[in-house]
């Protein structure tokens, strides 16, 4: 069906390939996955698919890409759309129309289908997404995770027979997530539609991919693939998802791809094992809680989002915040930073109400990535941005600050160019410049919206380490300890870095309490390592020092 014939692609002369020599067929009813780590390109090669690479990036493009045997490497990507329907990592930047019918109906009208088809095909969608009781709505008012599935939606009523999506589960939580994979596994099945796919959290997609196609595989020949069977590449890939760490690790052969392969042979490496390790709270070196909700309640557009929100968020400790899209995780957390008043309750920051408080004491006091990272850009280069935010550290502290952001955004997302325009990072890389940012400041309690869509595992770890570091006062010798609070659907990050996990519902919070206690309530929010050994156990890590203890350092258990 769509083939690409040695791609190479560099955004400027003497640059380093983004791009090179790439070979790539996906045939009708396939589904072909796309992995790597951060900023390899996945994204771009989306766009040479689409047509959208390079008309819209600059750069140069060599080799054919052909649909049917036919070359379409000059056909633009409004003529493309037809056959090949796309959807971005941000959807709220294509959307185009005002309401969610208006945006499912568009691409349509474009192509000229008629309007009884049309009507039809609207309500095909919105039964296919569940996302019927969103018709009416104005789209600047949906959550993240609800934008991604009425971008995904928009491209579905139009019938490609390929569909490129960049990280389409990103923003979903785990149950809206897997009701988006199975609608695209029933496409790829039941009607022979084409799928590619890039996507960070493996651990979601690798058990529908009928191929694989590993980006950044060779250090040593940037730009190039490699291409197979997942079992296969995923032996030695660079990313990996937590299950196939576990097999490395217990010396699987041939790797788990599922839960329930995995289970299947899990008792002997449970007996090698023994009991899961025990938990201590965190050490709390300022019992003094740094935020403190009761029954606090806030409405937006005159909707009552939040309605009873009891919490309390202490110095030294990583929150967890997750819950289904639309939840209120989001308002929760402005609510917090102070831009949103609560409308009924009580809400203190560090014993004030931070609606209050003047702009300025907000940002010194409160820190918050939000979910849209780009906000917080407006400069021409990585440089300029690292350097603003040193000078406004340096402002707030009253000491000379150099080189501080720049440090941490190596530590998360490495060799990023200095000289680049944070239009031109990807998705991953843009969050991560933020997320730095942010940082940068020192702020004694810090929110994060969604800080892991776009990181591959490498950068999820390296934040984690870096949050955990944050939270214990251990990042720097005069440091305090902070309260973190991370919203997030990324059940495998939770595992790792969290104290304790909060679940917000019908706007209020319906669980809390230690993580590994609040993950074992629910199935939908437990990570792969505790489905295949048990509550108890949270992630590899704490299986490979077991196994390190127990073997004497051999791995394996067979």
């Amino acid at each position: 069906m769509i083939e690409l014939r040695r791609i190479g692609f560099s955004y400027s002369d003497g640059a380093t390939p983004v791009l090179r020599d790439v070979d790539l067929s996906v045939e009708d009813g396939e589904l072909m996955l796309l992995a790597g780590p951060t900023g390899v390109g996945k994204s771009t090669l989306l766009g040479v698919i689409a047509g959208l690479v390079p008309t819209f990036t600059g750069g140069t493009l060599t080799g054919d890409v052909l649909l049917d045997g036919s070359s379409i490497i000059d056909l633009p990507a409004r003529e493309r759309a037809q056959s090949i329907g796309f959807v971005g990592q941000n959807p709220g930047a294509w959307f185009v129309t005002d309401t969610v019918e208006e945006e499912l109906a568009f691409g349509m009208e474009q192509l000229g289908v008629a309007p009884a088809t049309m009507r039809r095909r609207v309500e095909e969608t919105l039964d296919l997404l569940g996302i019927a009781d969103l018709r009416d709505r104005d789209l600047r008012t949906l959550s993240g995770g609800q934008q991604q599935r009425v971008g995904i939606g928009a491209v579905l009523t139009t019938h490609p027979r390929l569909l490129v999506l960049d990280e389409p589960t990103s923003a979903l939580d785990p149950t809206a997530a897997e009701d988006v994979l199975a609608t695209l596994t029933r496409l790829v099945h039941d009607l022979g539609v084409a799928v590619v796919l890039a996507e960070h959290r493996l651990e979601r997609v690798v058990p529908f991919a009928d191929r694989m196609c590993v980006l950044g595989a060779d250090p040593a020949a940037p730009g190039g693939v490699r291409v197979g069977e997942p079992a296969d590449l995923l032996l030695t890939s660079p990313v990996a998802p937590p299950l196939v760490e576990l097999g490395r690790a217990a010396g699987w052969n041939p790797l788990p791809l599922t839960v329930r392969d995995a289970r299947r042979r899990a008792r002997p490496l449970l007996d090698t094992l023994g009991p899961p390790p025990p938990r201590e709270a965190p050490e709390q070196v300022n019992r003094v809680p740094a935020v403190v909700a009761e029954r606090v309640g806030v409405v937006r557009d005159s909707a009552a989002v939040l309605t009873g929100v009891d919490l309390t968020l202490s110095p030294g400790t990583v929150t967890a915040l997750m819950g289904r899209n639309g939840a209120g995780k989001s308002t929760l957390m402005w609510a917090i930073q102070g831009r949103l008043g609560a409308s009924s309750g009580r809400l203190r920051v560090d014993g004030g109400d931070p609606h209050q408080a003047r702009p300025d004491e907000r940002r010194t006091r409160v820190g918050l990535v939000p979910q849209n990272p780009a906000d917080l850009l407006y400069l021409e280069s990585v440089r300029e941005e690292c350097a603003a935010a040193d000078a406004d550290a340096a402002h707030a502290r009253g000491v000379p600050v150099e080189g501080e952001c720049a440090a941490l955004l190596e530590r998360l997302v490495p060799d990023i160019d200095p000289s680049t325009h944070p239009r031109d990072l990807s998705e991953g890389q843009r969050l991560a410049l933020a997320v730095a940012i942010v940082l940068t400041a020192r702020p004694g309690i810090l929110l994060l919206d969604e800080p892991t869509r776009g990181l591959d595992y490498t950068a999820k770890h390296a934040l984690a380490r870096m949050l955990r570091d944050l939270a214990a006062g251990a990042d720097r010798p005069d440091a305090p300890a902070r309260a973190v609070l991370v919203a997030t659907h990324d059940v495998e990050f939770v595992a790792g870095v969290a104290d304790a996990m909060l679940v917000l519902a019908d706007g209020e919070i319906v669980s809390s309490g230690p993580v590994d206690q609040v993950i074992a309530e629910s199935p939908a929010f437990a990570p792969q390592v505790s489905k295949v050994l048990g509550t108890g156990w949270l992630h590899v890590d704490e299986v490979t020092a077991r196994l390190r203890d127990r073997l004497g350092g051999e791995g394996g258990t067979q």
